[in-house]
């Protein structure tokens, strides 16, 4: 590799798109929504593969949850506790369909929203 590819890789990313914190969330949830709605297709055929994706879901969930519960984040009050009582909500029923009690479609369900919100709201 000579140095005019060299330099034009090092400085290729500088023209890439800035991220916005919405983007970050939007790409997350959509490719966690993608990864479970893949595993429920499967269905019993590969239930770990369906363990791997709620576990992603939850875990996000929690990061959510902590994120608004903290005294320092802006977010209008209400909109905190919806968040954080969807985070609650998907903490168990997420334990309902690891125990094969329930299945994943209200989970999916959530994560369409916030997505259809994140995708129309503004910041």
């Amino acid at each position: 590799m000579n140095a005019i590819s060299q330099a034009q890789r090092a400085y290729s990313s500088a023209s890439a798109p800035i991220r916005t914190a919405r983007g970050t969330e939007y790409d997350a949830i959509a490719r966690i929504t993608y990864q479970l709605k893949t595993a429920a297709a499967k269905g019993a055929d590969d239930f770990s593969a369906l363990v791997d994706a709620i576990q992603s879901n939850n875990k996000m969930w929690q990061i959510f949850a902590v994120d608004v519960a903290d005294k320092n984040n802006s977010l209008p009050k209400e909109l905190k506790a919806q968040i954080f009582y969807l985070a609650e909500f998907t903490r168990q029923h997420t334990s309902k369909v690891l125990a094969r009690q329930a299945n994943v479609t209200p989970l999916l369900d959530i994560n369409l929203a916030i997505l259809r919100g994140l995708r129309t709201g503004t910041e």
